[in-house]
């Protein structure tokens, strides 16, 4: 009986793993597409850099429970975009890795 219980474990596991997977991926994305949105905003002219700050500032007055969108972030999400939005053959495979390590990977010295 235990080996059947085990199974059922290892179908939990699998599927909390993929689950984890799945959110990391779509966190990229948008951190791909902050960073996309505030490069050509700022490329553009349309933005001065005090922006960003007023836009961290923005988004932890009007939505508290968001969390992980600081200057320094948002900064950090636009360096992303800008590091590899000029390899499109990269830029789905740094969607497969956590955002912990593109950070490691970009700001490696």
């Amino acid at each position: 009986m235990e080996k059947q219980f085990e199974v059922i474990i290892d179908l939990i596991k699998q599927s909390r793993d993929n689950a984890i997977r799945v959110v990391n991926a779509e966190l990229i994305d948008l951190y791909w597409n902050i960073g996309d949105y505030i490069s050509k905003q700022i490329k553009s002219a349309a933005w001065g850099q005090s922006v960003v700050k007023n836009l961290s500032d923005y988004l932890q007055q009007n939505e508290p429970d968001l969390k992980g969108f600081s200057d320094k972030n948002l900064w950090r999400m636009k360096q992303f975009y800008e590091t590899y939005a000029d390899y499109p053959l990269l830029s789905p495979l740094v969607r497969e890795i956590s955002w912990t390590n593109n950070l490691i990977i970009i700001f490696a010295d």
